[in-house]
């Protein structure tokens, strides 16, 4: 496996893919930045599925070849490097954009060149995009199944904290939606800048409202200090809190125990789960990286999942033809049985088919509560048909 970093567009890359015994695919990340925390396991994560993939035969009997940009957490930087990937490097499929923002900075760019686009990330739901293979989880696999939990035993008060940008504020609009399905209550929601640390004015609010619930959709590493105070302020031992993104930065590590527990999360792996294929997956990583590593979360898994996944479809297809490959995602035939189970591209949707799993923080690791088996993309497969309409390009929302 050979792996390219770069940090700038000038940096030399390797010779174009012209059928030879290499294939070349690209990963844009943010190594550096605020939203490192997120990155750099993910990173690691994508150079292991190589890594793991050339050791069993690579594809098609070729080996991959990795090349990988540092975003820089610059919305810029991944416009700037998916075109390098492109127009440069010609790389057979792409695969990155953390947040919500960098997938959509990206998404028209390797539309425009029909190069396949993989987001590994859960997110707010509702892409729908026959270049886009989606493997993160989407609203009604995971903030659904938080807001059952919190409200198992009938309607609460919620309080909505969230990133003032696509992601937050359409999840936001989810919760809402589940909450007027069932008789719960928003009783306040406020957007935070990516760039804003201070929660006070917040969190001054939430303890006026003393909601049954707090919804958690903040972001990055500005972001961890609202955990902190929602300790300081004796908020967390009163109030359940939920979150879709929280521990994907692996907050549970850096924070204080006693700032974190019981803090409920639905996503789809956890290194605690009990699973041959995550026991191998944890000892192969153990083995590249130390076993002093940092937190894999549900975030970086996807990377395992995705290359996997990519390979899976490309072998199936026969090649590295973007229309081949889809042609033979849509046989409904590509899965791929993986540390958190059985994961499978719904071709429909481009989205996929996998369990998710309920888990509370508990003392910086995860105490896994439910796991919710073969959880379909509801709202995706209501709005969007790629098998009928492949030309639709569009992100439905609530």
């Amino acid at each position: 496996m050979t792996t390219v970093t770069a940090c700038s567009g000038l940096t030399e890359s390797p010779q174009q893919d012209d059928g030879g015994d290499v294939i070349k695919v690209g990963s844009v990340l943010d190594m550096t930045g605020p939203l490192n925390v997120y990155s750099l396991v993910k990173s690691q994560v994508a150079e292991l599925a190589i890594d793991d993939i050339n050791q069993s035969g690579g594809v098609l009997g070729r080996q991959l070849e990795l090349i990988q940009y540092d975003s820089q957490s610059s919305t810029a930087k991944n416009v700037e490097f998916a075109n390098q990937l492109v127009n440069k490097d010609q790389v057979a499929v792409v695969m990155g954009g953390t947040t919500s923002a960098a997938r959509e900075a990206m998404r028209p760019v390797l539309d425009r060149a029909e190069t396949l686009y993989f987001f590994n990330a859960g997110y707010e739901g509702g892409v729908c995009d026959i270049n886009e293979i989606t493997t993160g989880e989407t609203a009604s696999q995971y903030i659904k199944p938080l807001f059952d939990y919190a409200t198992a035993s009938g309607p609460k008060s919620i309080y909505i904290v969230a990133a003032d940008y696509n992601f937050g504020q359409i999840s936001a609009q989810w919760l809402q939606k589940y909450a007027d399905e069932s008789g719960s209550t928003i009783v306040g929601t406020d957007f935070i800048s990516l760039d804003s640390g201070d929660f006070s004015a917040t969190l001054s609010k939430i303890q006026a409202a003393k909601p049954d619930v707090i919804a958690s959709f903040v972001v990055g590493a500005n972001h961890v200090p609202f955990y902190r105070e929602l300790q300081t302020r004796g908020i967390l031992d009163s109030t359940t809190v939920i979150s879709n993104a929280f521990g994907l930065g692996n907050e549970q590590e850096t924070l204080p125990a006693e700032d974190t527990n019981g803090i409920i999360t639905a996503y789809n792996y956890y290194e605690e789960l009990d699973n041959p294929a995550n026991k191998d997956f944890l000892a192969k990583f153990e083995d590249a990286f130390g076993s002093d590593h940092s937190y894999i979360s549900g975030l970086a898994e996807k990377d395992w999942e995705a290359w996997h996944l990519w390979a899976a479809a490309v072998e199936k297809a026969g090649s590295t033809d973007r229309d081949k490959v889809l042609e033979a995602i849509a046989t409904g035939d590509v899965s791929f049985d993986g540390p958190a189970g059985t994961v499978t591209i719904d071709p429909k949707t481009n989205h996929t088919i996998r369990d998710i799993s309920i888990a509370q923080v508990d003392n910086r690791a995860f105490t896994v509560l439910d796991t919710l088996t073969a959880q379909v993309p509801t709202f995706e497969q209501e709005v969007c048909d790629l098998v009928a309409n492949p030309d639709d390009n569009q992100q439905y929302t609530p």
